[in-house]
């Protein structure tokens, strides 16, 4: 392909991902409904705004920029009318880690790269791709996603210093035990009473946003009847403009892994949360490949203003749907509300006791738990159940990228053993490819006892081909075996070899092999192992079972294993 066809082709692929005048058009639709249900997730997101930023380890500061920059180029340049895009606790989850091992200056670098990783993805269409990840490692993921910010939560919770370390089990037992030398519990009581309002609440008037009127709450009464912030803990004053001197060049050459597994997390999670909005209205139907390159840029331009990684937010999503949204417009209104709070109540949120922040995050990683998903699975299959289980630990004991490479490596595993186990090898009588005037009952019976056929149905995969191979060598004293391989669905390679070293076997004891049925489409991978051609050369391959029992018949005959004279009688090939 020349440059120009390769110019061409990218140009025309760039414009299948911006937006059109018909996708900006849409925002005419309910300017009234967008505007309400934008001012509405402005308020729900605030609070997860700066507990996702403080728990990244970022800055409360951190977490509103990216709700504000990611939050308005994914609603232009997205591929949902009704995604919201901001930190997510997911992502805070990926990026703990980094902020531990490189610092502020390698989080924004990540997110960069990983916003470069998105648009690629986009342009070669990987949109689709996403979603083939299973429902249990997604459940498994998710669960351990919000165990791990649930434990990330304990030392604000407990008002006490973060201890350090990776592991927030590990963290979190350290804060208890530095809560257990010294205790006071007015930190406990303010998270558990912002969580408790947040969970009943949600349950009594789901529209109402209760995580910000406990928050406001839960502030007023620290500073207002002037309880020690010693204990409570308040945000840092660090609302002021973020220094945008972050490129960590000299280690993007070891940040390239968490590059990729935030931006596999947030292709994967926006793809789940446009599908979650697609479900929850009546028409919208999201662009996959388009939403991969508004998260890309989003993503790419929040770090230049000290923002983190983001992705689209499943919660913030569903309220926005919820609320009557209509177009990207109510998108773009959440993210200007929240612009304004930036610049004109910085000095007020910085008094948010932290305490009431982490109520807020606990509530949020309960009410991630899908508890009727996790049953509906543990009854649906007990393989399901265990690499839901299996990818929560590792989530929980490593990181987030590792459990999914481990869940879709057990459930592969799992897949492949279904499917191999749902292929037979049946022994087939004689006469079901036969016309019962053909050979009357008594030949019938005489060739039975000479020649045995086998069918294989389903796939001829390396699992299953080793059990076949060892049933087809353990065959009676017989003379012919037709194989019958007209119900194969898929063969492999390992298929391939496995029926040549069976045929290899039988015809070194003596048994003649004929083989019948070779579909089309199987031919290649056959052919290109050479897996049948001493077979071939023989002429013992047929189109037809039929056939093949006729080739059998002529040849225990000339063999003077069978009578001559029933050689007269000729099979009809079917």
């Amino acid at each position: 392909m020349s440059a120009a066809a390769i110019a061409r082709a990218l140009a025309g692929r760039v414009r299948d991902v911006l937006p059109n005048a018909a996708t900006l058009g849409t925002m005419r639709r309910s300017p009234r409904r967008d505007l309400i249900a934008g001012l509405t997730v402005a308020v729900v997101a605030l609070p997860l705004a700066l507990g996702f930023g403080i728990t990244s380890g970022a800055g409360a500061k951190a977490g509103l920029v990216t709700a504000v920059i990611a939050g308005a180029l994914a609603a232009v340049f997205g591929g949902s009318n009704l995604q919201v895009t901001g930190p997510t606790g997911a992502m805070t989850v990926v990026l703990v880690p980094i902020v531990h091992t490189y610092g502020l200056d390698g989080v924004m670098t990540v997110g960069l790269m990983a916003g470069v990783i998105l648009v690629v993805l986009s342009l070669l269409r990987a949109g689709r791709a996403m979603s083939y990840v299973p429902v249990p490692v997604i459940e498994g993921f998710t669960l351990g996603i919000a165990a791990v910010i649930g434990l990330q939560q304990i030392p604000g919770a407990l008002g006490v210093h973060t201890p350090s370390g990776n592991n927030p089990a590990v963290v979190a037992g350290k804060a208890v035990a530095d809560f257990a030398g010294h205790p006071h519990w007015t930190s406990i009581a303010v998270a558990v009473a912002v969580a408790a309002v947040m969970l009943l609440g949600a349950r009594w008037r789901p529209g109402v946003p209760f995580s910000l009127l406990a928050v406001v709450a839960a502030t007023a009464a620290v500073w207002g009847l002037g309880l020690a912030t010693a204990t409570i803990g308040h945000l840092p004053s660090g609302l002021s403009a973020p220094s945008t001197s972050f490129f960590e060049t000299s280690h993007v050459g070891s940040l390239l892994p968490s590059a990729l597994a935030v931006a596999a997390l947030a292709a994967l999670e926006s793809l789940m949360s446009a599908s979650a909005a697609d479900a929850m209205s009546v028409s919208e139907r999201h662009d996959s490949n388009r939403e991969l390159f508004g998260q890309g840029l989003a993503n790419i331009a929040a770090p230049l203003f000290g923002g983190v990684a983001a992705t689209g937010a499943i919660a913030r999503t569903a309220v926005n749907v919820r609320t009557g949204a209509a177009s990207r417009l109510a998108s773009l209104v959440h993210a200007a509300v929240l612009a304004v709070i930036v610049f004109a109540a910085a000095p007020l949120v910085a008094h948010i006791p932290r305490a009431a922040l982490a109520g807020v995050l606990i509530a949020t990683a309960v009410r991630m738990v899908e508890v009727g998903s996790i049953k509906a699975l543990a009854k649906a299959s007990r393989g399901e159940a265990g690499i839901l289980v299996l990818t929560a630990t590792v989530t929980l004991a490593s990181t987030l990228f590792n459990a999914v490479i481990v869940g879709m490596i057990v459930a592969a595993a799992l897949a492949v053993t279904k499917v191999s186990a749902a292929a037979r090898l049946e022994q087939v009588p004689l006469h079901a490819d036969l016309p019962p005037a053909d050979h009357h009952a008594e030949e019938q019976q005489l060739l039975g006892e000479h020649i045995v056929a086998y069918r294989i149905d389903g796939p001829l995969l390396f699992a299953a081909a080793h059990r076949f191979l060892l049933e087809l060598t353990e065959t009676a004293d017989v003379k012919v075996l037709i194989l019958r391989m007209s119900r194969i669905s898929i063969i492999d390679s390992s298929g391939s070899r496995v029926l040549e070293d069976a045929i290899d076997k039988l015809t070194k004891r003596g048994v003649l092999v004929l083989i019948s049925g070779i579909r089309p489409e199987h031919r290649r991978p056959l052919d290109a192992l050479g897996t049948l051609d001493a077979v071939r050369e023989a002429g013992h391959v047929f189109a037809t079972t039929p056939e093949a029992i006729e080739y059998a018949h002529t040849h225990l005959a000339g063999a003077g294993i069978i009578p001559a004279q029933h050689t007269d009688e000729r099979v009809q090939v079917g």
